[in-house]
């Protein structure tokens, strides 16, 4: 396996020594999906949870990799940041509901029905059927026309999901969602409004969504500071992003574009200042603390993150039989 993720290895501008990490979490990962997805005998879901910077972008698109080219398990991969309801619709939510569901991200602002219908058409799929999979361009925040979302060709073993809030729970403590946990919160949701609705989403058409996932991988972080300084490291890498696409190849397997459209035009717009950074990460504090808390309980996998923004660890969740 060590030419298929070199090469990724190079695509990503990724360190050499990253191979070390892919051989020792990537592939044993990769390796037991493989094994869950033969004994299913049909296309598995497997889920990829982390919050901003933990990287799992980057081991999606590994796993994809590794499964289809190595494992004998063609798959796929898409984003939760590619359902994103386009601009009109969050600016009409803004105004029914709260001024805060404008800003992408926080369930509620996902279009599920276009995500179920793209899972149904990967399930189904022939070995000639063509699956247009959803592109959503941050620089423009808003979705890709339709004939610009990327192709995949033939039949998925194993779908892979990956976002900042899969696998997420709501809050039962009416009391507890009602106490704001920063300024964010305090001033622009003084009345709970919009947590509220949040919740109410992940309770309903969320848990629905993230029920039918066979497998949950968590990138798990040491803390919410820790967030909050990747999320800044990577602003900070926009800048050095060249212009033009990174190289194609079928069903996406060498292009980190599948699942993030959005990042290739994100020099385009303006980096934000540490005080927006601040800001953004707001919206997304609450679900990512809970997550912190209680996701590695509940994950089949965890893979810890250190401070240093490597990994360290590779957990199973033990099964009673």
């Amino acid at each position: 396996m060590n030419d298929l993720t070199a090469e990724l290895i190079r695509a990503e501008g990724l360190p050499d020594d990253f191979q070390a990490a892919v051989n020792t979490y990537y592939v044993p990962l990769a390796e037991e999906i493989a094994r869950r997805q033969k004994r299913l005998g049909r296309p598995m879901l497997v889920g990829v949870n982390g919050a901003q910077g933990t990287g799992k972008s980057t081991l999606a698109l590994f796993l994809q990799s590794l499964l289809t080219s190595e494992l004998d398990c063609p798959s796929v991969r898409f984003s939760l940041d590619d359902l994103y309801r386009t601009r009109i619709e969050r600016e009409w939510l803004a105004r029914k509901i709260h001024p805060l569901l404008a800003t992408r991200g926080v369930p509620g602002t996902h279009d599920l029905v276009l995500g179920q219908q793209t899972i149904d058409q990967l399930i189904s799929a022939g070995p000639m059927a063509e699956t247009r999979i959803p592109a959503f361009d941050k620089a423009i925040d808003d979705r890709l026309p339709h004939p610009r979302w990327p192709i995949y060709t033939g039949v998925a073993k194993v779908i892979l999901i990956e976002g900042w809030c899969v696998g997420a729970q709501p809050e039962k403590d009416a009391e507890a969602l009602a106490v704001p946990v920063n300024s964010l919160e305090a001033e622009d949701d003084k009345e709970g409004v919009w947590r509220e609705y949040v919740n109410l989403q992940l309770k309903g058409p969320y848990a629905c969504f993230f029920g039918q996932l066979d497998m949950l991988i968590m990138l798990k972080a040491p803390s919410m500071d820790c967030v909050l300084k990747w999320r800044t490291l990577q602003e900070r890498k926009l800048t050095n992003k060249r212009a033009g696409a990174p190289e194609q190849r079928k069903n996406g397997l060498l292009n980190s574009a599948v699942g993030k459209h959005g990042d290739q035009n994100d020099h385009v717009r303006g980096i934000m200042s540490e005080g927006e950074l601040r800001r953004f990460i707001m919206h997304y504090q609450r679900l990512t603390l809970a997550m912190l808390n209680d996701m590695p309980a509940r994950a089949d996998a965890v893979l810890d993150i250190a401070e240093d923004h490597q990994m360290t660890g590779l957990h199973w969740r033990e099964v009673t039989p």
